[in-house]
């Protein structure tokens, strides 16, 4: 099988590429199902400190290959069926595995970023975009709507009249624009360079308390208060308990840099 999605880890960073640069990166069923492998690879190592996910060639990802995807119609069948232990299938996992992820993720946008990589952009906690890289949740073209998790993910980013907008109307809106609109985090001429200062600024933390506040986000964006509450206490008296805040207290008492562990082995629910 081809590497339609290509992995190196260099000073706890993962760069994770879609390799498909002569179709812009459109996505296939193999290429959703080496993106689950992949962050099922990276999820177990601990001394993984950020993930950038970017696009080889001229886009990030131009979305679903239909020509190549659809000519399978019992692979899409079983792709389309959800698995029990987790409530997603191959389309949703391929982006939500990234949720999954206890480090952050960072998705470098340039160039195209259409349907089905609009969602894998927002399944990662930050986008650094080029300011021409053009965004459209293209589905709407195609008379469908975002299945990839994009409901859920555009929800959380965007107020519902822009979520109903992007969706209904499949417009394509520059990176400058997909910043204001909050698609996107924040614009760069070069949005791989800005991916990398982003990650390097988070390994200036403990791993545990980064770890902590991915989980405490993901599992109380729509809780209740009380809810939230619970899982600050919980989450802070572990982290208070751990090696790396102490080490952090020593080091900050000391104005030295911390000399962290790795990660504590605790993953975040999605």
């Amino acid at each position: 099988m081809a590497e339609l999605v290509t992995t190196r880890i260099e000073d706890g960073i993962a760069h994770v590429a879609l390799n498909r640069p002569d179709k812009l990166n459109a996505l296939t069923l193999d290429t959703l199902e080496q993106l689950i492998d992949t962050a099922g690879r990276l999820r177990s190592d601990r001394t993984l400190r950020s993930v950038v996910v970017s696009g080889e060639g001229d886009a990030f990802c131009a979305g679903l290959d239909f020509g190549t995807v659809l000519r399978e119609p019992r692979r899409v069948a079983g792709a389309f069926t959800p698995r029990p232990w987790r409530g997603t299938n191959t389309f949703q996992e391929a982006c939500w595995a990234w949720r999954r992820l206890p480090v952050p993720v960072i998705a470098a946008v340039h160039g195209h970023c259409l349907g089905g990589g609009v969602q894998i952009a927002l399944a990662a906690d930050f986008r650094i975009t080029a300011p021409d890289a053009k965004w459209s949740v293209l589905e709407a073209r195609w008379g469908i709507i975002p299945d990839m998790t994009g409901i859920k993910a555009l929800s959380q980013q965007v107020g519902m009249d822009i979520a109903k907008r992007l969706t209904m109307t499949g417009e394509t809106v520059p990176g400058t624009e997909a910043v204001r609109l909050g698609l996107a985090t924040e614009e760069n001429i070069d949005p791989y360079a800005g991916a990398l200062a982003l990650a390097g600024r988070l390994a200036e933390r403990s791993p545990d308390s980064v770890a902590a506040a991915k989980r405490l986000f993901n599992r109380t964006w729509s809780a209740s208060d009380r809810r939230t509450f619970m899982w600050e206490r919980l989450e802070q008296a572990r982290l208070l308990m751990g090696a790396n805040a102490a080490e952090a207290r020593r080091a900050n008492t000391n104005r030295e840099k911390p000399a962290y562990k790795p990660r504590a082995g605790i993953n975040p629910r999605g």
